[in-house]
C-alpha cells in the first residue's frame, strides 16, 4: 500500500516520535464561504486541525481512545484489548474514575492508522523518558499510545482534601517504553517544565498537565492554618513532592480557546466526529 498526498503545502507533519506523527493543517482549504474567515484567523492564532498518524507493524501496535479512529489502510485490524471478564471490569472501573472510555481498542497488523481530527493541541511524549514509575496525566487527555505502554489508576494520597478542592480523586498513569499522544488545550511549547529534586511545587488549580508518577501528589491548604489561608486569599492548592518532573500550563485556557477546541461549530462538515465536543 502507498499513500499519496497525505502531506502537501497545506498539511504537514509537525512532530514525530517513533511511529507516531502529528499531521497539522497549516491552512485548511476545506471550508465554506460562511466559515472561511473564522478558519483563517484561527489558523493565524495556531488554532488548527490536527490528526495523529500511527504506523502499525509487527513491532508496533497501538491503543487508542474508543471512537477516535478516522481511517486505516493496509492489513490493520482492531481488537477489543480485553482479556476476559475480570479485565473488562477492571478497565470499566479505571475508565469511570479517570473520565476515559472503559475499553480502548488495540490496532494490530501492518499499515497506517489515522485518528479523528481535533482542534486541541497534541503532545507526543516518550513515556520511557519519564523513568520506571512513568508519567501521570490529567483527566481526559489520553488519545493514544503504543501497546507496550501500560496504564493504571493512581489515587491521590489525601482524598478528603481532593474532594474539598474540587479535584478528581484518581488519575491515569502511563509507564513502559513507547509513545503516548495526549490532547491539550495549551500548546506544548508554552508548557513550563519544573524539575524537582527532593523538593515541592504548589499550584493553585489544575494547571499541571502531567507529572512523574513517583511524585507524592496531594491537595492541601496554602498555609498551615485556616486563618492564614483566609488572610492570604488562597484556599487549597495542589502539592507535588519528591524528585521528578511536572509539565504545567502558564495560565488557564481562555474561554475563546476552550470553545474553539471543544466545539464542532468551526467545522460543519465534521459534525459526526467522535473527537469534537469531548
Amino acid at each position: 500500500m502507498r499513500i499519496e498526498n497525505l502531506q502537501n503545502e497545506n498539511r504537514k507533519y509537525t512532530k514525530s516520535i517513533g511511529n507516531f506523527h502529528v499531521l497539522e493543517y497549516v491552512q485548511d482549504a476545506s471550508v465554506s464561504p460562511m466559515n472561511a474567515m473564522n478558519e483563517y484567523f484561527m489558523s493565524k492564532m495556531n488554532v488548527r486541525r490536527r490528526q495523529v498518524v500511527i504506523d502499525i507493524d509487527k513491532d508496533h501496535s497501538a491503543v487508542i481512545q474508543a471512537g477516535s479512529m478516522q481511517w486505516m489502510g493496509g492489513n490493520v485490524q482492531a481488537t477489543s484489548g480485553v482479556k476476559g471478564i475480570g479485565d473488562f471490569l477492571g478497565k470499566a472501573l479505571k475508565g469511570a474514575v479517570t473520565k476515559e472510555t472503559a475499553v480502548k481498542p488495540e490496532y494490530v497488523g501492518e499499515g497506517c492508522l489515522v485518528l479523528e481530527p481535533t482542534y486541541k493541541y497534541i503532545i507526543l511524549a516518550d513515556v520511557g523518558k519519564w523513568g520506571s514509575a512513568g508519567m501521570t496525566i490529567e483527566d481526559g487527555m489520553f488519545l493514544a499510545c503504543d501497546a507496550n505502554v501500560k496504564s493504571k489508576v493512581v489515587a491521590r494520597k489525601n482524598l478528603s482534601s481532593a474532594v474539598l478542592g474540587g479535584e478528581g480523586l484518581f488519575n491515569l498513569s502511563l509507564q513502559g517504553n513507547g509513545v503516548a499522544a495526549l490532547e491539550s488545550n495549551v500548546p506544548e511549547d508554552e508548557l513550563i517544565e519544573v524539575i524537582l529534586e527532593n523538593d515541592e511545587l504548589k499550584i493553585d488549580g489544575n494547571l499541571a498537565v502531567c507529572w512523574s508518577s513517583n511524585l507524592e501528589f496531594t491537595v492541601e491548604r496554602s498555609t498551615k492554618t485556616l486563618v492564614g489561608s483566609a488572610v492570604s486569599g488562597e484556599g487549597l492548592v495542589n502539592v507535588y513532592r519528591g524528585t521528578g518532573r511536572v509539565l504545567m500550563c502558564p495560565v488557564a485556557p481562555t474561554t475563546s480557546l476552550f470553545e474553539s477546541t471543544n466545539t464542532m461549530a468551526a467545522k460543519a462538515a465534521a459534525k459526526s466526529s467522535n473527537t469534537f465536543g469531548k
